[in-house]
């Protein structure tokens, strides 16, 4: 919701004591020549090796483009493909001249067989060309923080001036994980979708065999050229803790993500987030009580590492004031706890409690009473 008038709280309260930042550690046995894992809520380094050294990255790419098709919307709407921008070398999908598909046929094909038709035709689609949209990627690469990645190519089909870093890597990832489309796409197995012409039901399946191998693993997208390696940015979850890993030119991809994930959930855990919600209210117009308490939507929590006590501050947006009649569970605001400046945690403040709208009844002046009585008199 907009809230019509935004009533600011910038509580420095801090719930913890000390702040530092986690020492990211070198975990042996890793055969990637440059890795991280990271904890998503914050974006803190758990464990890394080489994670800034700029490197072909291949089909994890596809990323970027399938987060700017969704971001495009109107997913269902179908459209013939461009016969020229399907031809193209690697990995496919399955598209041929003049087949009809759908971006979210299209998002399928990039994310699960890692299709670069799908790629190539979905940079035409928004861009007109590979090199338009290329500015396109790079424009959104520069808005999420990736200060050492170049797009070149929709795909990741090898090009010298097309790289990246485990660690932008991992914030890319980050990034397209809001987004609970992509989440759903990269977390598929297999999928049954239609294209064609006329269009006719097949299935895609992920190359992104940690989805087998690992019961917490929800994704992301595999990638592999000669130049690049084996190449995987995944993500795992398990008891409320979030993790992403990244590794580029990695001969033991699948188990060096499983030892990764195994190190990191071993040495993270989440806790709730402490916070006075008494203090909370806001003002009610035309009610029998002027104003009611709030709460939040859902449990503030935080991912601690190592036992790390963390500075968070919380940021508190509620309406001025609100009309009644007010029912309990009415949203009126929201609240974003920070760490280290970084929003961890945003959730919805709602009513807590039911307020009555006061009816006001019209009380005649005693000049129109005395009227009243004269007419009642005749």
């Amino acid at each position: 919701m907009k809230y019509g008038f935004v009533f600011l709280f910038l509580v420095i309260a801090v719930i913890g004591i000390t702040s530092f930042d986690v020492n990211a550690v070198s975990i042996g046995g890793i055969s990637a020549e440059s890795y991280i894992l990271i904890e998503a809520q914050t974006g803190k380094i758990i464990a890394s090796h080489n994670e800034y050294e700029m490197r072909p990255m291949a089909s994890t790419t596809k990323i970027m483009t399938t987060l700017l098709l969704l971001e495009s919307g109107n997913l269902e709407e179908e459209f013939k493909v461009d016969n020229e921008a399907i031809k193209v070398e690697g990995s496919s999908m399955g598209l041929c001249e003049d087949d009809i598909v759908t971006k979210m046929s299209l998002c399928y094909g990039m994310m699960l067989p890692s299709g670069n038709d799908a790629a190539n035709q979905t940079a035409v689609l928004l861009a007109g060309d590979t090199e338009n949209f290329a500015v396109m990627m790079n424009e959104r690469a520069s808005k999420i923080g990736l200060k050492n990645t170049n797009f070149v190519t929709p795909s990741g089909l090898h090009n010298d001036k097309h790289y990246s870093t485990a660690y932008d890597m991992a914030l890319l990832a980050r990034e397209a994980l809001k987004n609970e489309t992509f989440k759903e796409i990269c977390g598929t197995q297999r999928v049954k979708t239609q294209f064609g012409n006329p269009p006719y039901e097949r299935w895609l399946v992920n190359t992104n065999k940690l989805l087998y191998m690992y019961e917490y693993c929800v994704g992301v997208k595999t990638g592999f050229t000669d130049e690049a390696g084996r190449c995987l940015v995944s993500a795992a979850e398990k008891d409320g803790v979030s993790l992403i890993c990244v590794t580029l030119k990695a001969p033991d991809d699948w188990n060096d993500h499983i030892k990764l994930y195994d190190y990191g959930f071993s040495v993270t855990k989440t806790e709730s987030i402490d916070y006075d919600y008494s203090k909370l209210s806001v003002s009610v117009a035309g009610g029998n009580q002027s104003q009611v308490a709030v709460v939040p939507v859902d449990t503030p929590v935080y991912t601690k590492i190592n036992g790390e006590k963390t500075d968070i501050s919380s940021e508190v947006i509620l309406d001025k004031f609100i009309y009644a009649p007010v029912k309990a569970g009415q949203i009126v605001g929201k609240i974003n706890f920070y760490a280290d400046n970084k929003l961890i945690f945003s959730t919805e403040l709602i009513s807590r409690e039911n307020c009555e709208a006061v009816i006001c009844k019209y009380k005649p002046s005693l000049f129109e009473e005395i009227i009243e009585f004269i007419k009642g008199l005749t």
